[in-house]
């Protein structure tokens, strides 16, 4: 599997007097993702999620904790021994277009992956490319077009065809349908998931999107500024949630039903400035059931019931 353990990020940003200073965007995260599994990892803009999914493939380097990819330690590995790993987990981005060299034909792009990792001989990569398409729902014609003469939704099948080239164990899906329109949003969603239980494949889905999470998921990580709220089997953390941020979430996400009525206490006001978090629990300044100790004490997470961990001090919400 793959094990993110108490991990930090951080990026250089600009302080007073133009002096240089750390600003925190991924704080003590652990999480789990084993072979075959789909873990969610859901939240509202600028809450950690793609600096997680990058931290771990080591494109942005840990500030602190460990990934370890099936035992391996791949911290501190150097660019060489980094790559055998990533040939084990790779990336789906979120702008299928921006993913692709606009200069290369959809053969030359996968094609690529072939010869980075050195799989097969050349004269075989033409009948994989056309089988990898096939996987994906795309004719093998379109092995000689361009990534312009392509949908959205198609180029996004490209670049799940890429990503599976080398045959991985864990696929990072960075919010893979939020660039695509609603009508082929569904359709993308289904292939992920046929491909992932099919090929017995782990994903960690990232997005935004509470119920395109719920739908591809076994388990849900919520995350906020950067930590870890919630995380629970998906089933499980939609119809009973234990945190009062995911509970929030779920109320506000919209249902075709206009006798549903929200159940729990809304949002409140904004989300505090990364670099001004607030102190205790960051999610205070917004939660409907704060008390005093939740300005001091930093909520670890904590199992509440088999395999349902939250972060919050209190036990009666929501």
């Amino acid at each position: 599997m793959i094990e993110v353990e108490n991990l930090q990020v951080s990026y250089a940003a600009r302080g007073g007097w133009l002096r240089p200073r750390a600003l925190t965007v991924v704080h003590d995260v652990s999480l789990t993702l084993a072979r075959a599994e789909a873990l969610g990892l859901v939240g509202e803009s600028g809450c950690g999620k793609t600096t997680i999914g990058r931290a771990i493939l080591r494109l942005l380097r840990p500030s602190a904790g460990r990934i370890r990819v099936d035992g391996q330690d791949v911290t501190e590995l150097s660019r060489a021994a980094l790559r055998p790993m990533r040939r084990h987990v790779q990336m789906i981005f979120q702008d299928p277009y921006s993913s692709l060299d606009p200069r290369l034909t959809v053969q030359q792009a996968i094609s690529e992956a072939f010869a980075i990792h050195r799989i097969g001989i050349s004269k075989d990569w033409p009948g994989q490319v056309a089988a990898l398409l096939e996987q994906v729902g795309l004719p093998p014609d379109a092995m000689g077009r361009y990534p312009h003469e392509f949908s959205g939704g198609q180029r996004q099948r490209i670049g799940i065809a890429r990503a599976l080239a080398v045959e991985p164990a864990y696929i990072i899906a960075d919010e893979p349908v939020s660039a695509l329109d609603v009508s082929v949003q569904a359709q993308v969603l289904n292939l992920l998931q046929d491909l992932q239980k099919r090929l017995g494949l782990g994903m960690l889905f990232i997005s935004h999107d509470l119920a395109v999470v719920q739908h591809v998921s076994d388990r849900v990580a919520v995350l906020y500024m950067g930590r870890v709220m919630e995380l629970a089997p998906s089933r499980r953390l939609y119809a009973a949630p234990r945190h009062p941020y995911t509970a929030a979430l779920i109320d506000a996400a919209p249902v075709p039903d206009p006798r549903r009525r929200a159940v729990h206490q809304p949002l409140r006001g904004e989300i505090p400035r990364p670099e001004a978090p607030p102190s205790g629990c960051v999610f205070r300044t917004r939660c409907s059931y704060a008390l005093a100790d939740c300005a001091r004490i930093v909520p670890p997470l904590v199992e509440v019931a088999p395999g349902h961990w939250k972060a919050c001090i209190r036990d009666d919400v929501p």
